[in-house]
């Protein structure tokens, strides 16, 4: 059941497209366990429901608060970009939308520096920032060795002795995101909030409301995903980034292979646990029939199993159980099946991931199974050949589905309040088939770009669908609104910071000249700057970085530099610029954490983005090459060249350009409640003229702002 008990995470990174994430060694608990704690916090819950329920009617009553609204719809579809939405619009295409923007607003939504989705997402939530929440790239470097680590959580390691022996040593899993979301505003003041799989909220974070984590959940190999795939064929099963490649061997029709699960904290026996699988090739059928624990399951050629529960055992007592996909690739010449990332099981989590915990066994109860890992789409895995271009979108478009069903569930129970719920199939969908917009994209060579040169398109009517019959559940006083974090473009050619640094003298690798992933090989004691993760720069500076060489008097000075030498770099061998601008993020970021984030940050031009060497923290090769990989599309750009959408069902107006960080203010004016001061966001609601002074002798006046935009 439900495990609150999380030991140590070792930090052994596990690199995919744009997420590395640590390795974990997980505490196990039985059902029995679980199950008490669960219920335990049911009853608690439901015992103080009326006392808090009456604190909170108290406080808005003493406040005098009057709401604009009693309910408001938020749904985010990550990476909608408003030019495409635009062209789609005028071609008829997506009328939901249209009607949304004729009757209210639609607008350009400017993103954030930079245009990646856990910084987009968590300005969303907390209305400011970077350098007031925390968040600036998938990844953060430990300043003692360099390494990278995930930016969202920390872990904290628990008790030990028999505590620990039985789940409940105490280890925990520590949100970096700093500042408050604001549905925690909200529930303080006595409105509850529904928020499903918005990214940046793992671990789950208490308050007035249910919540379902999302980006940056780990699998249960404690990995931000590693499929699995078992092939006979020995030259595929080469050691791979992103996942495990097994060798098996078919006697007759049979085949017997191990899934390897969670890493083992004992110092003997397997590094990890593991589950038997048995496999039956069915002849003439194109089927097989696979075994694993107490399941039986009967799966076609190129078909996705269902979720199949998947248990892990050490003895009587310890076990831990997760969910994963089965695809049967191939069988002849070489059989080859694919086996998913195994996710955590949202009946019986190995970690939190819902607020309450029970909420996640609640939707798996009245659901069935469902993904929760964070980056749910398993991208890697087509990236790296382990899947085709077809069993990716089944897999993309099933958990979409599964997402529906919550959120119409939620949407049918919660009749006042608020209700977030962020999709993220129009993100993952673009990253993958961008190259089908692109005739002369590099990673069209050798491959069809006939079959799914329409997917995209579809993919955005398919969401104007889900605006439409979103609208048709809500009555004229609620209040929709549909955002996306930014917007999308082509992403052709990578760019290498660290070779670049490296050529101009800022970045010195060791004498022997052998460099490898992660700044592997870098002579720290002649470095002065050195990128990291998909768009920052960092300068290697004395009492910040452990081996720091710059000087922070010079600290300006070297910025200012690498500012004017990089930007406008040019691509000699294609005729373009690659890098449009260079931010100083001492004169951009504002905060308490600005001097956490990195000291500059690149704003690639359309069609360029940190290169996938850059991205590992290579240092090698050339400092512009093409990109060849699935993953075609992208937004790591200049946050100018990406801007989010935004519509809504009323009119709103404002005296600048709609922002991201705007929408937390607007939110919670909607509902009466005070933003908090520290906001970097602004309301877009229109602004009641104030009431003319009878004892002044000239009426005050008050302009009415411009409206952000009509329909387009």
């Amino acid at each position: 059941m439900v495990s609150f008990a999380i030991a140590k995470f070792l930090l052994t990174p596990v690199f995919l497209p744009a997420y590395i994430g640590p390795g974990a060694g997980i505490s196990f608990i039985g059902s029995f366990f679980g199950l008490i704690i669960a219920f335990g916090l049911l009853f608690v819950s439901l015992l103080t429901w009326p006392i808090r329920m009456l604190l909170m009617w108290l406080r808005r009553r003493r406040v005098g608060l009057k709401s604009q609204a009693k309910r408001v719809v938020v749904v985010g579809l990550d990476g909608l970009d408003p030019g495409r939405v635009r062209r789609l619009m005028a071609e008829g295409r997506l009328p939901h939308l249209k009607q949304l923007a004729e009757r209210g607003t639609f607008t350009n939504l400017a993103t954030t520096l930079p245009p990646i989705s856990p910084v987009a997402w968590s300005s969303f939530q907390t209305g400011v920032n970077p350098g007031k929440h925390n968040i600036f790239d998938f990844l953060n470097r430990n300043l003692r060795t360099y390494l990278p680590e995930l930016s969202s959580t920390r872990i904290v390691e628990g008790a030990s002795g028999w505590r620990n022996w039985v789940g409940l040593g105490g280890g925990s899993i520590r949100m970096l995101r700093k500042s408050q979301q604001f549905w925690k505003i909200l529930g303080e003041f006595g409105v509850f909030s529904t928020i499903l799989r918005v990214p940046i909220t793992f671990p789950p974070e208490r308050f007035f409301g249910l919540s379902l984590s999302a980006m940056c959940t780990p699998d249960l190999r404690g990995t931000q995903g590693s499929f699995t795939l078992f092939s006979t064929d020995p030259d595929e099963c080469r050691e791979t980034t992103g996942g495990l490649r097994i060798l098996v061997e078919k006697v007759g029709q049979r085949i017997e292979a191990v899934l390897p699960g969670p890493p083992r904290s004992s110092a003997t026996g397997p590094n990890e646990y593991r589950t038997r699988l048995l496999i039956t090739i069915l002849p003439g059928q194109n089927a097989i029939e696979l075994r694993v624990g107490r399941e039986r399951v009967r799966l076609r050629l190129q078909h996705d199993s269902q979720w199949v529960r998947v248990e892990f055992r050490d003895g009587w007592f310890t076990r831990v159980s997760g969910i994963c996909r089965f695809r049967v690739e191939s069988l002849q010449p070489h059989f080859r099946l694919y086996v998913s990332p195994i996710h955590l099981d949202p009946e019986r989590p190995a970690m939190p991931i819902s607020h309450p915990s029970y909420y996640s066994l609640y939707l798996g109860k009245l659901h069935d199974a469902f993904a929760t890992l964070g980056l749910a789409e398993d991208t890697w895995a087509l990236n790296a050949g382990a899947i085709t271009e077809a069993a990716f979108l089944d897999q993309a478009w099933a958990i979409h589905d599964e997402r529906e069903r919550m959120f119409f569930d939620a949407l049918r129970r919660m009749q006042r309040g608020l209700t977030v719920c962020v999709f993220d199939a129009p993100d993952r969908i673009q990253h993958m088939f961008y190259r089908h917009d692109v005739a002369d994209h590099p990673a069209n060579a050798g491959r069809d770009v006939t079959r799914y040169a329409q997917v995209i398109d579809q993919m955005y009517e398919r969401m104007d669908d889900l605006v439409g019959r979103t609208a048709k559940e809500l009555d004229d006083k609620a209040v929709l609104v549909v955002l996306s974090d930014h917007g999308f473009c082509d992403f052709s050619r990578g760019v290498n910071l660290n070779a670049w640094l490296r050529e101009h003298g800022y970045l010195v690798t060791q004498q022997d000249g052998a460099t490898g992933d992660y700044l592997k090989g870098v002579d720290w004691s002649k470095t002065r700057a050195y990128a990291f993760g998909l768009s920052g720069i960092y300068l290697n500076q004395q009492g910040r970085e452990s081996q720091g060489i710059v000087a922070p008097s010079d600290a300006a000075a070297l910025r200012a530099e690498i500012i004017s030498r990089l930007t406008g770099l040019p691509d000699r061998e294609r005729g373009r610029i690659a890098i449009k601008r260079v931010y100083d993020t001492h004169q951009t970021y504002r905060g308490p954490y600005a001097a956490n984030g990195p000291d500059l940050v690149v704003g690639y031009e359309r069609g360029y983005r940190a290169s996938w060497e850059n991205a590992v923290g290579r240092c090698d090769g050339p400092v512009i090459l093409d990109n060849t990989r699935f993953w075609s599309g992208d937004h790591c750009v200049d946050p100018e060249l990406v801007p989010g959408v935004l519509f809504c069902n009323r009119s709103l107006k404002s005296s600048r350009a709609a922002s991201i960080l705007d929408l937390a203010p607007t939110i919670l004016e909607l509902f009466g409640v005070p933003a908090p001061s520290y906001f970097d966001g602004e309301s877009l609601l229109p602004k009641v003229p104030a009431a003319p002074d009878k004892t002044a002798s000239i009426p005050a006046t008050t302009a009415a702002p411009e409206p952000i935009e009509a329909a387009p």
